[in-house]
């Protein structure tokens, strides 16, 4: 699999320690980053992954950044790809290819606030629970079929910070599951 992100990479950190694991069905690749000197990179070459910065800014179009992404998840010879913190939205043609075998985790329980700032969001609107979801990519913002959802309380006093602290433990927790599942049930 090959792992996108955008940031620290703590996702991805997850998913490199299940792959550690002797029975674990899957290997990372590749790490890439939209963001040159995303902290993520560095902690996946310490871990000996190959990496790939690939700048949004370093290409012409959409299409153009697109496209290299996909020659080089090509040449790492992606199987699944893992979004890990990814930030940028993805264009159905980018997700075509990869329909079913592109995932990712988001800090809410789907369909629930889409989008950014989900922790503030879930104080905001009052929620008794929150959590995260694995769910596929589609061209739509977080509007992929769920895979899996982890659910913590919200507890009185929370704030974005204390909430978002416990729905990253669950993210860690249930990310490389429902890889592990998906993988289980791909052909």
């Amino acid at each position: 699999m090959a792992v996108l992100i955008s940031g620290r990479g703590s996702n991805m950190e997850a998913l490199a320690d299940a792959c550690a694991s002797a029975d674990y069905p899957a290997m990372i690749a590749g790490v890439l980053s939209d963001v040159e000197d995303a902290p993520g990179l560095q902690a996946a070459a310490r871990r000996g992954i190959a990496t790939a910065a690939l700048p949004r800014g370093h290409f012409a179009s959409k299409r153009e950044h697109e496209a290299a992404i996909h020659r080089q998840l090509v040449a790492w010879r992606t199987e699944f790809v893992c979004l890990a913190g990814y930030m940028r939205l993805l264009s159905g043609d980018f997700v075509a290819p990869w329909q079913g075998r592109i995932i990712n985790i988001h800090p809410s329980l789907l369909p629930r606030h889409r989008g950014l700032d989900t922790h503030r969001r879930a104080l905001d609107a009052g929620d008794a629970e929150h959590g995260c979801s694995v769910h596929h990519v589609t061209a739509g913002m977080d509007e992929g079929p769920v895979i899996a959802q982890a659910r913590v309380p919200v507890l009185a006093g929370d704030t974005p910070e204390t909430l978002g602290a416990r729905v990253l433990a669950e993210e860690h927790r249930l990310y490389p599951e429902a890889l592990r599942a998906l993988i289980s049930e791909t052909p």
